[in-house]
């Protein structure tokens, strides 16, 4: 039988890259000085001599020999050969090439990905530190490494595909830096007093009305004070950027005329997508996002990127040759025992081999990056258990772990897990070690459980809802630890959340198989959209229990872009490749009579939360009491007034009071004092009818004011209503109501 790689030579293909030329025609080939082999990347300077120019420096350690490949205005190439190699790192300073300039390589050596190795010169790769990308990904098959549309797909990885890819893909530009970010002020706010605010550049922009329509769907348009009136009205604190880092679209999504819209196919981990730049792509979109990061700022809002460097966009062996695959495939991805093929533990074809120095070191420099000359104040870290795997299991020790806590940067920023990914053993809420904050999807389940009447008890709401200590309290780790959130990115919206029971994602083009089928999700009696008041009237009810529960429990709250204002997918909750006004804010609802009481009291809340320290704690509660009269930090009380007993906890019961000691906050303010504040009531009913409740009376008050009561639809109506303690109120069927101790 004739291997794969013999019947190569039976097919038709195109000269290999090897000599520089433009339709057949020799182009000149300029010599690279030595240069130097750090830092890493396209670094524009004054070489020796004071000639400016650019220093090159590639990591491919089992490569042959690297070309750079420079790119005119025309696209036509010249090939620079880069022959100093230190340390595993090619590299050569080339005199006259200034900011601007387009570049990629060619790296060329063994073909044989049967133990790994997959060199094919005739590939144009990213450079994996490029500043800036310009140019779309696409995905025709000449930037397949292999033949893709091989007759035998079995082994259709295995033959390798000469063809030219220059003409099909993006290339990294020169970048010059010489911001010193001397006039911008960090926020640097404190994690227990952080509310963030999930966030995508294009769809919270693309439809603003105040806007300018050329900067709309940019981070330009993000800048705008438009879009910042509205974030500082709301009073969050920080944005959490969905994927910002060069991305590129998927194959079977370009086919069915879709796009990647959330951004998770990193491919360029230095350069700031340029699809959302508004001032150009050789450069400009480097400078518009700093802009962009400073007005933030200026409005007290930091900036938090959700990175993906899990895996690249380079999938498994089937997948195209973009970058790193081309120029050193084991050396940056994790390989099966067959080396042929990947382990993949995050479910997208590839996972980055993070335990290499190499790739550490590309991961970091990358965060460093960022944070020192693009100004962002944290990450949240895509399927992060993947990064903390050693071997195969996960390993709390692992190095990317222990780099990031020894380093001087990244130590000093705010670091999200989400802590688990695809492969065994891959969930780890809970298990991440001081200094990381985690997405809880405990709290996440049992707030949408509680709210649909699905909790056998409240064991695991008390636990949500004050903190999580079941999760966190260990290793010095503090409350804020747990980013609580009800929805994400990933899943229904809020609204969608009270109105669907089963996902609706027939846009995406794969039948409804996508997206998650157990969403915990109740639509009130009527699946999607309905013009009956009583359910519309039960649903806007719902939303506010869950906003009040998100914005008045312990840890720090999350939410997501829109469900102050009511936003729908209608029903899709995987929308991902919806890059239209599926995902887009509709900003026509923050003027609608039916949803503007709900941006009203999505902001009332977090001015509360603000202003009130015993509702963002440092530290969890002891339960125990500090002084003589029996008054503790925290309680818990059934709907008869009285504290509950562990019995109580294990019945099923639909109603729970939390009882929040202002006079038992631990630590002291900056001048020293005791920290004093207001003590508060919650009672959360999720039962369909109103219940008796008792307020509990002295020590706990002898009084309590109304501050919101989620019945009412306009929340100013609700406070000023006083009531004694010792004395029974209703309480509205699947309500909550939050007093202020008064007396």
């Amino acid at each position: 039988m004739t291997s794969a790689a013999e019947q190569q030579g039976a097919r038709a293909r195109a000269p290999r890259a090897d000599a520089p030329a433009v339709n057949g025609t020799p182009l000149p080939v300029p010599s690279a000085w030595p240069g130097a082999s750090t830092p890493l990347g396209a670094r524009f300077r004054v070489g020796p001599d004071g000639v400016a120019g650019t220093n090159f420096a590639l990591w491919a350690a089992g490569a042959e020999a690297v070309r750079l490949c420079l790119f005119d205005e025309q696209g036509r190439e010249t090939r620079i050969p880069l022959t100093e190699l230190t340390h595993e790192i090619w590299h050569g300073f080339v005199p006259g090439v200034l900011p601007g300039q387009r570049y990629g390589y060619r790296v060329d050596g063994r073909w044989d990905p049967w133990t790994g190795a997959r060199w094919n010169p005739a590939k144009l790769l990213l450079d994996p530190y490029a500043r800036a990308v310009d140019g779309e990904f696409g995905l025709p098959p000449e930037v397949y490494g292999h033949v893709r549309d091989w007759p035998d797909q079995q082994v259709a990885d295995t033959v390798r595909d000469d063809r030219d890819s220059a003409p099909y893909v993006p290339k990294g530009v020169v970048v010059h830096d010489d911001d010193d970010w001397a006039d911008d002020h960090r926020p640097k706010t404190p994690w227990a007093d952080s509310v963030i605010y999930e966030l995508h550049v294009r769809g919270f922009t693309r439809l603003h009305p105040g806007i300018p329509e050329e900067l709309r769907g940019t981070y330009a348009g993000l800048a705008h004070p438009a879009a910042i009136e509205h974030l500082a009205g709301l009073g969050v604190t920080a944005v959490e950027l969905l994927p910002v880092h060069q991305f590129a679209h998927e194959d079977h999504l370009l086919k069915r005329g879709l796009r990647n819209y959330w951004g998770y196919n990193s491919i360029g981990y230095f350069a700031p997508h340029a699809a959302y730049a508004a001032s150009g792509t050789t450069g400009q979109q480097v400078g518009e996002f700093k802009r962009m990061v400073r007005a933030l700022h200026a409005a007290g809002i930091e900036v938090i990127l959700d990175v993906v460097y899990n895996h690249t966009a380079e999938a498994g062996e089937l997948g195209p040759t973009l970058s790193l695959k081309g120029i050193d495939n084991r050396g940056y991805y994790r390989l099966q025992d067959d080396a042929r093929h990947f382990a993949d533990y995050t479910g997208c074809g590839n996972t980055l081999h993070v335990v290499r120095p190499h790739v550490l070191r590309l991961i970091t420099d990358s965060l460093r990056y960022w944070v020192t000359e693009m100004g962002v104040d944290g990450f949240r870290f895509d399927l992060a258990a993947a990064l903390a795997r050693s071997m195969h299991d996960v390993d709390m020790l692992s190095p990317f772990l222990a780099v990031i806590a020894q380093d001087p940067v990244l130590r000093r920023v705010k670091l999200i897990a989400e802590p688990w990914d695809v492969g065994s053993g891959g969930y780890q809420v809970g298990a991440f070690p001081p200094l990381w904050t985690e997405w809880n999807d405990r709290y996440r389940d049992a707030v949408r459980d509680f709210w649909r009447g699905a909790l056998p008890d409240v064991r695991d709401l008390g636990y949500r809802l004050s903190g999580s200590s079941d999760l966190y309290a260990w290793g010095g780790r503090r409350p804020y630890a747990s980013v609580n959130f009800v929805t994400a990115h990933d899943g229904y919206t809020l609204r969608d959340l009270v109105s669907y029971e089963t996902k609706h994602n027939e846009a995406n083009g794969e039948n409804n198989r996508d997206g998650a089928n157990d969403n915990r999700s109740w639509n009130c009696g009527t699946e999607g959209e309905t013009d009956d008041e009583g359910v519309r009237a039960l649903r806007g009810r719902q939303l506010r229990n869950l906003l009040t529960t998100l914005l008045l429990s312990t840890g720090v709250p999350m939410l997501v872009a829109g469900d102050e204002l009511g936003r729908t997918q209608r029903g899709n909750n995987n929308a991902y490749c919806q890059d239209n006004d599926i995902s887009w804010l509709d900003w026509e609802l923050r003027d609608d009579p039916a949803w503007r009481p709900l941006l009203d009291l999505t902001s009332r809340l977090i001015a509360l939360r603000h202003r009130h320290p015993v509702l963002r704690r440092r530290a969890f509660f002891s339960g125990r009491a500090h002084s003589a009269d029996g008054l503790r930090d925290l309680a818990w009380f059934t709907a008869r007034g009285e504290e509950m007993t562990e019995g109580d906890w294990y019945a099923p019961a639909a109603t729970l009071g939390m009882y929040l000691s202002g006079r038992d906050i631990p630590g002291r303010d900056e001048r020293g004092a005791p920290i004093l504040d207001d003590s508060f009531l919650t009672v959360l009913h999720a039962g369909d009818r109103p219940t008796a409740f008792l307020l509990p009376g002295p020590p706990w008050a002898e009084r309590y004011e109304v501050l919101v009561d989620t019945s009412w639809e306009e929340q100013d109506e609700a406070p000023g209503v006083v009531h004694e303690a010792g004395t029974t109120i209703t309480v509205p069927a699947r309500s909550v109501l939050l007093l202020k101790v008064a007396g």
